[in-house]
C-alpha cells in the first residue's frame, strides 16, 4: 500500500485565498456599478385635471397638452390614449399630414388627401385638451370623451358655426391596428357637442 502524499501548507490556503479573492472582485464589480449607473429618467406625471382649464379669451385655443381626468388616470389604458390623442392634436397644430396619417387608421387616412387634409386644417389651433372617459368599444376598439377648444379663420369654421373659437365636446373612436392604437373613423351617427368660446 503507498501513502498518499500529504498536500502541502501552500495548497491548503490557495482555495480559501481564491474564494476570498472572487468574493471580493464580485462585491467591488457590483459596487461600482451601483456608483457609476445613470439615473433613471424622472417619469412625466400626466397632468389630471376635474375640468378645463379656465383660458382668458385672448389666450384661446389654451395649452396643447392632452389633459386626463383621475376618472382616466385610473384606467389601464390611459398612457397610450393619452399618447396616440397628442399625436393627433400635435400633428393639426403643426400641420403635419405624415404625422396624423401615423396616429389615426388606415381607414380615417383614406378619407383625407394630404392637400384635403392641410386645407380643412390650415387655421386650426386646438388646446385645452381634457379627456374625460375611455370606455371599451366593439373588439379592439375604445370609445374616449375628449373635450377641447379650436380656433380658425371663421371660413375655415364649420359652415354650422361660423366662429373663430369653438368649444367641442365628442366621443373619439380608437382602434388597435398593427399593435398600437390609433384614432378612427366616426359613424355617421355622432354629433359633436359644439359651442362658441
Amino acid at each position: 500500500m503507498t501513502a498518499q502524499p500529504r498536500p502541502s501548507v501552500r495548497q491548503r490556503w490557495l482555495i480559501p485565498v481564491v474564494v476570498v479573492v472572487i468574493s471580493l472582485t464580485v462585491g467591488i464589480g457590483l459596487l461600482a456599478r451601483d456608483l457609476y449607473r445613470r439615473p433613471e429618467a424622472p417619469i412625466a406625471e400626466p397632468i389630471v385635471s376635474a375640468a378645463p382649464s379656465s383660458v382668458a379669451p385672448n389666450e384661446q385655443p389654451g395649452p396643447p397638452v392632452v389633459e386626463i381626468t383621475p376618472d382616466v388616470f385610473a384606467h389601464p389604458q390611459y398612457q397610450n390614449v393619452r399618447q396616440v390623442l397628442q399625436g393627433y392634436f400635435d400633428s393639426i397644430n403643426d400641420r403635419d399630414y405624415p404625422k396624423w396619417t401615423s396616429v389615426v387608421s388606415r381607414e380615417r387616412a383614406k378619407t383625407k388627401t394630404a392637400t384635403e387634409w392641410k386645407k380643412d386644417y390650415q387655421s386650426t389651433r386646438d388646446g385645452s385638451i381634457l379627456v374625460y372617459r375611455i370606455e371599451p368599444g366593439a373588439p379592439s376598439s375604445l370609445r374616449v370623451l375628449v373635450a377641447f377648444t379650436s380656433t380658425q379663420d371663421v371660413d375655415d369654421a364649420p359652415v354650422y358655426l361660423p366662429e373663430a373659437c369653438i368649444r367641442w365636446r365628442l366621443v373619439l373612436p380608437l382602434r388597435l391596428e398593427s399593435g398600437s392604437w390609433r384614432v378612427d373613423t366616426t359613424d355617421g351617427g355622432t354629433n359633436p357637442e359644439h359651442e362658441r368660446c
